[in-house]
């Protein structure tokens, strides 16, 4: 280990730093949490908190095995481009919390009539966060070259996400009036016209 080349060091110590903020936001989760529902709160989609949770662990421990297993390589370029997706990716997860306050938690939690939150990223996005995520798990990878890993936990990304966007729409349909609220507006890429 000691002979690894400095990138894998540096790539590394920013994936310890993502892990950080990602406990982080658990514990603003869970504060956020019992606050909602103590406000009479009810909670949806239990049972993908697990594969979420092993998907996202998993995701951060994956991709520095194949840094260090496989040997990845840096290259300038690519980890350039995949640093700056990987920031707007964090932008929008940072402006997806902003904007919805202790409504932001990691499970799907909904307040019944409670208005749907519009503002901030919300007047363009219907999931800024989850797109943050998507655009996150595909890019930190493939800043020191770990493809397999961008590519596999980006697919299984995406299938949890389809079940996940499901049950929290319904969630906030029936407890939320989600569709008056947001109903007109995309759920990840934004309209560059008001027409």
């Amino acid at each position: 280990m000691s002979h690894m080349p400095i990138t894998v060091w540096a790539f590394t110590s920013l994936v310890a730093i993502v892990a950080v903020q990602r406990l982080w936001e658990l514990v603003r989760s869970r504060r956020h949490e019992r606050a909602l529902l103590a406000r009479g709160g009810r909670e949806h989609a239990r049972g993908q908190m697990p594969w979420m949770s092993a998907l996202h662990g998993s995701w951060l421990a994956a991709m520095i095995l194949e840094v260090v297993l496989l040997g990845r390589e840096a290259r300038v370029g690519l980890a350039v481009v995949a640093g700056l997706v990987f920031l707007v990716g964090q932008g929008l997860r940072l402006a997806a919390m902003s904007a919805l306050g202790e409504r932001w938690t990691v499970r799907v939690i909904t307040v019944p009539g409670a208005p749907p939150v519009d503002r901030g990223i919300f007047r363009w996005l219907r999931h800024p966060n989850y797109l943050g995520v998507v655009l996150e798990i595909a890019a930190l990878p493939l800043v020191h070259g770990a493809w397999i890993t961008a590519l596999v936990w980006s697919t299984a990304n995406a299938l949890l996400l389809v079940l996940r966007i499901r049950a929290e729409e319904a969630a906030l349909r029936t407890d939320n009036d989600y569709e008056a609220g947001l109903g007109d507006r995309p759920r990840f890429v934004p309209r560059l016209t008001s027409g």
